[in-house]
């Protein structure tokens, strides 16, 4: 998987793109967004790209480096511009997306003219701190933006067993993942494989819709 800006470049060009981009304080979200970046490389021809989006603050001075210290590089226009299809994910913030995404989507409006992402799929994924913390509210939230940009989104269908066993994450509008407080819960087994299947699905149907090149 490509999660920095130099191996974009050594992809296969004939591949799919699969852009995965998410929001990660404490590490939940982002080791979903990696096993759903797993779920997207299962599928021959398919690559994932992990993206990130800077934090936000409320100190209007505070500059983010261009280069984050860890983990995904930030995204682009043209990681938007170039995918096959997009796995979006953030912590719930009172049932809502986390303001770090929000603000990265109020700023696609060049986007959104152009079409640039219409008619691609498009799935969605979160963590929350409890159980019942927001997971459906989060995921149905994040679809909003993603429709408008004329996004085909696909979700998990219940033929995956886990979605009626599971006590940890898992839902039929995206993987979720129960973090809990301190974000130190660990990943059940149905949470990681729901996400691998969430990416796996997402990259499927990216290879039926691609327009030729």
């Amino acid at each position: 998987m490509t999660t920095s800006s130099t191996a974009t470049s050594v992809q296969t060009s004939s591949n799919a793109t699969l852009l995965v981009l998410y929001y990660s304080r404490h590490g939940a979200t982002r080791k979903l967004a990696e096993l759903i970046a797993q779920g997207v490389e299962s599928v021959p021809g398919c690559d994932a790209r992990l993206r990130t989006v800077p934090a936000v603050s409320t100190v209007t001075e505070a500059v983010e480096p261009d280069v984050p210290s860890s983990g995904a590089p930030y995204v682009e226009a043209s990681d938007l511009a170039e995918c096959d299809g997009l796995a979006l994910g953030s912590p719930t913030r009172f049932g809502n997306m986390a303001a770090a995404m929000k603000y990265f989507w109020d700023g696609t409006s060049p986007q959104w003219l152009s079409g640039a992402l219409a008619g691609k799929p498009a799935c969605v994924f979160t963590s929350t701190g409890s159980l019942h913390g927001g997971q459906e509210s989060t995921l149905l939230s994040m679809m909003l933006p993603l429709l408008h940009h004329g996004m085909l989104i696909v979700g998990l269908p219940y033929s995956h067993p886990e979605l009626m066993n599971t006590s940890s994450g898992g839902t039929p509008y995206g993987a979720s993942h129960w973090a809990g407080v301190n974000g130190n819960q660990p990943l059940s087994d149905d949470s990681r494989t729901l996400a691998i299947a969430l990416g796996k699905r997402l990259a499927e149907n990216a290879i039926k819709l691609r327009r030729p090149s």
